[in-house]
């Protein structure tokens, strides 16, 4: 799977010389966290976030007033508190690696870019979608978590079970196990009951972690 076809099309941005006040209402007006920040000839300048704009606000503890305070915000452009170091992603980078970038970078998301145009943004929202679609989180069947022996093979032999006993894979991911020598494999499948599944997989080498109907 590739950003390109997760990521949220048609990005709403903000140009660098808007003011703060207008980027965060914008920002709760639709919903989101963070805006590409582009100039006047649509290039990407920056990303502002609502964390950017509450580390541009006074201190809780500052001796101005409230209308003080409001007009120093009101005064405040994009340019001056948006993050200039964007790091971006293009539709055909792996979905996998856009979040590790995030997770390494510590970041909620990445303009996507096409050449020099933003066409949309990959964010850690837009990725709980994919890890909810990846466990199968809204499809019914029975849900199924073995530790198994990193050997080759193994996978193999558990879908053969499955689909011998009548049984679906609708959904599958691995994980790192408790140790290099052995990992965590995640299944839902459809079309087998509970018990079924659990005597179908008695003659191979994994144990069941958990088990149960969704």
């Amino acid at each position: 799977m590739l950003v390109g076809e997760r990521m949220t099309r048609h990005p709403i941005t903000v140009l660098e010389t808007e003011r703060v006040e207008d980027a965060l209402k914008r920002m709760r007006d639709n919903k989101v966290r963070r805006l590409p920040v582009v100039d006047a000839n649509k290039k990407l300048v920056g990303i502002i976030s609502e964390k950017d704009v509450l580390y541009a606000s006074p201190s809780p503890a500052t001796t101005l007033s409230i209308y003080e305070v409001h007009y120093l915000l009101s005064k405040l452009t994009v340019r001056e508190v948006m993050t200039s170091d964007v790091i971006t992603v293009t539709e055909f980078t792996p979905i996998e690696e856009a979040a590790r970038i995030m997770v390494d970078q510590k970041i909620g998301g990445l303009p996507v870019m096409r050449g020099d145009l933003v066409v949309g943004i990959i964010t850690e929202t837009d990725l709980f979608r994919v890890f909810m679609e990846l466990m199968g989180a809204r499809e019914s069947g029975v849900r199924l978590t073995v530790l198994v022996p990193e050997q080759k093979g193994i996978l193999a032999d558990m879908s053969r079970m499955i689909a011998e006993a009548g049984g679906n894979i609708i959904t599958l991911g691995t994980f790192h196990g408790d140790d290099p020598t052995n990992r965590l494999i995640t299944l839902k499948v459809e079309g087998v009951s509970k018990a079924d599944l659990q005597a179908a997989l008695k003659p191979i080498s994994v144990e069941i972690m958990d088990i149960r109907e969704t």
